[in-house]
């Protein structure tokens, strides 16, 4: 079970409140590699972990194969992760139009110079890596992506089944997962899309054969999702449904661990602000508390919001369905010429980003 980075979303606090309900992987923000190896402040706050976190894992964005191989080998030699996963899946055009993310794998060569330079300098580490199909029905990439890695000695790979266009929208294309396992023999193959609940994620496993499962958008607001799959894995029915009150709770703590992580109480408050909404699908809350909440600006503040509502309010029905980003894209931002050799291995001009979170 593998918690997906997701940008300004898997920063410790939240990373805390998933692992304590169940044993996985729980993988930082996205960082890029040229952030890292420059020491770039925001960069070098990213990478920070709780003490309670272990194993720690880094998800590194990168173009440029000895960018990549320089910031795995500061990872190994000052100690900074037990993990590394290499991002292949972002679909956000800021990182497809440099070449990165969703777009790399449809330069074969580049993504196995890329994927040798981190394995060869990762030491003990583990590298796997998390992609997409391709970047769209006509330029999938996903099988000869996972034949590339089992061959230059990567861990594990993860497949989002949809393509870089596909965005967030539409559905999950599950059968792709089954096809990569069928590929991919040598190393283990996790699925991840349209994973809401924990019998999303069985049925996943049955009907693909996938040996694990990555949850993104699905545990929003629900970081006891975790321990929903852990009993699902071991054959239990048990779910968690908390009361209204037992998700206030979590969100105190929430809104508490994210002023660790920031420089003024009011940024952290204004951060969490995105929450409100995922921790409160489906209960029924008035429009003048939900709007209290989601304009605080301050602990105080979101605490005297989370006192006004239905602590008895029971755990709402048929709340396990989408949350998040949706929707698809006209058209992939690609770099110019992208597409006319699958083969050549050029590092794209400007291709490397010096801003971490995707």
């Amino acid at each position: 079970m593998v918690l997906a980075p997701m940008a300004g979303i898997t920063n410790p606090p939240f990373r805390v409140l998933c692992r304590e309900q169940g044993g996985g992987l729980f993988v930082c923000e996205m960082i890029t590699t040229r952030a890292l190896v420059e020491r770039n402040p925001k960069t070098m706050r990213m990478i920070r972990f709780d003490e309670s976190e272990r194993p720690r894992s880094i998800q590194l964005y990168g173009v440029d194969p000895e960018i990549v191989g320089r910031a795995v080998k500061m990872i190994v030699e000052e100690d900074l992760a037990d993990h590394i996963d290499l991002n292949f899946g972002c679909p956000v055009p800021k990182v497809t139009r440099r070449g990165g993310g969703s777009a790399l794998p449809y330069k074969r060569n580049l993504l196995r110079r890329i994927l040798r330079a981190a394995v060869s300098n990762a030491g003990p580490l583990p590298v796997t890596i998390k992609m997409r199909k391709g970047i769209d029905d006509d330029h999938l990439t996903y099988l000869d992506a996972g034949r590339i890695a089992v061959e230059e000695g990567v861990a594990a790979v993860a497949l989002h089944a949809r393509t870089a266009r596909q965005h967030y929208g539409g559905v999950a294309d599950w059968e792709s997962i089954a096809r990569l396992k069928d590929a991919v023999q040598e190393i283990p193959v996790l699925g991840n899309g349209d994973i809401w609940s924990a019998d999303d994620a069985v049925r996943m496993v049955r009907r693909t054969g996938c040996d694990g499962v990555v949850v993104g958008r699905g545990c929003l607001g629900r970081p006891w999702l975790f321990r929903d799959l852990e009993n699902a894995f071991n054959g239990s029915s048990e779910r968690v449904r908390p009361t209204l009150g037992e998700v206030a709770d979590v969100m105190e703590r929430h809104a508490e661990g994210l002023t660790g992580c920031f420089d003024a109480e009011k940024s952290a408050i204004s951060d969490f602000r995105k929450h409100v909404g995922w921790y409160l699908k489906g209960f029924t809350v008035g429009s003048e508390v939900r709007r209290e909440l989601a304009t605080a600006d301050s602990l105080d503040g979101l605490r005297a919001g989370l006192a006004k509502l239905d602590r008895d309010q029971p755990w709402p029905p048929n709340t396990d369905t989408p949350r998040g980003k949706s929707g698809e894209r006209t058209k992939v931002l690609l770099p110019d010429g992208w597409l006319d050799d699958a083969w050549d291995f050029d590092v794209p001009e400007d291709a490397e980003s010096d801003v971490s979170g995707g």
